[in-house]
């Protein structure tokens, strides 16, 4: 009997394979974005010594109040404008998008087009 494979692992299988092509340097450190059924998460990673510069999801006061009565989309926006704010105070400008597996669609996309416009370049 044929077994249909987890969702979730096919999408850390997708993001081993990308992250073997891919890293965070310190002229251009890594945006990692990892989504859960509730909530996103944001953050800039230098690979070389393993270490976050910046982090911001919706779990952050900052962002909790905005977010009332707004869609998962929409909350992916205000995530994507905050970690680029906070990215720029560490004086980063330059990032390397790393989507995590997922399709970039949706609250990925909507990340990404934020941060973009927020300043940071991809």
């Amino acid at each position: 009997m044929l077994k249909k494979a987890d969702r979730n692992v096919l999408r850390q299988r997708r993001h081993l394979r990308i992250r073997r092509r891919m890293g965070g340097l310190p002229a251009r450190p890594r945006l990692s974005v990892f989504r859960s059924l509730k909530h996103i998460y944001a953050q800039i990673v230098d690979d070389t010594k393993g270490s976050t510069l910046a982090a911001a999801s919706t779990l952050d006061p900052e962002i909790r109040d905005a977010m009332k009565g707004k869609k998962k989309t929409q909350a992916g926006v205000l995530v994507g404008e905050l970690i680029a704010k906070r990215a720029q105070a560490n004086g980063i400008k330059q990032v390397v998008f790393d989507r995590g597996g997922y399709l970039y669609h949706g609250r990925i996309k909507a990340l990404a087009d934020a941060a973009r416009k927020a300043g940071l370049q991809f």
